[in-house]
Formats: C-alpha cells, sequence, structure tokens
C-alpha cells in the first residue's frame, strides 16, 4: 500500500485517471492542462534516452513542436505495492515530434507522487516494445 490513509483501489483509480487526463491533453495539444497533472520536477525521458524537463516539453507541446494526434491503450497497469505508485502502458501513438512523423509502439512507465491532495506524475520513461 502507498499511503496509509488511502487504500489501493482509490490510488489506482486516481492515477489512472490523471494518465487518461495526460493522454487527452497531449492529443489536444492543451499544454496547460498537461502541466497541472506534472510534479514541478517532472522529467520525460523519451524513447531516444534524452532526459527532458517539464517546462521544456511543455513548451515543445505548446509550440507544436511536439504534437501527438492520437494515442491508443494496449495495455495499461497500475503497481500500488511499492513507496510510489507505477503505471505500465503499452500504446500506439501517432506524432509529429521535431518535424518527424510516425506511429510508435510505446512503453510508458510512469511514477506517480502524492502533492497538494493530488497524484502526480513525477517521471515518464518512454521506450519502444514489440
Amino acid at each position: 500500500m502507498v499511503t496509509d490513509d488511502t487504500d489501493d483501489t482509490d490510488v489506482r483509480d486516481a492515477v489512472l485517471a490523471n494518465y487518461a487526463a495526460q493522454c487527452r491533453a497531449m492529443v489536444a495539444g492543451d499544454a496547460d492542462a498537461l502541466g497541472a497533472l506534472l510534479a514541478e520536477d517532472f522529467t520525460l525521458v523519451h524513447m531516444t534516452g534524452y532526459r527532458q524537463p517539464k517546462a521544456e516539453w511543455l513548451a515543445d507541446v505548446r509550440s507544436g513542436q511536439m504534437t501527438y494526434h492520437s494515442m491508443a491503450d494496449v495495455d495499461v497497469s497500475v503497481d500500488v505495492s511499492g513507496d510510489a505508485p507505477v503505471l505500465n502502458a503499452r500504446t500506439s501513438t501517432e506524432a509529429t515530434i521535431w518535424g518527424g512523423h510516425g506511429t510508435w509502439p510505446l512503453r510508458l512507465r510512469i511514477t506517480y507522487r502524492h502533492q497538494d491532495g493530488a497524484w502526480v506524475a513525477a517521471s515518464s520513461v518512454a521506450s519502444t516494445w514489440r
């Protein structure tokens, strides 16, 4: 269990809701909504290995340098057994990233933190799967 005062189902539901809202904000290109779902010190490690700070990622989303056209979940699970909940997702993500367009089979591993009464994404690592 992640916290003493919240049961695992509540944590899992909150993490899944945050993840779904992230996906919607990414596809909508809504950097403000996306930013509200992330911890201030959030980092995203791209499938290239590039570690991008929150402010830089949001600026790229806002400018259109990173445009997410669609995200389809293949499977999503949440592990609440450790110190922090971790969401694992496999998606098919169509995006235009720094001018390159494609559809990628992305594996996302997102670690969450309880902050100001809500579960927010603290870090995300994207890789590919087959």
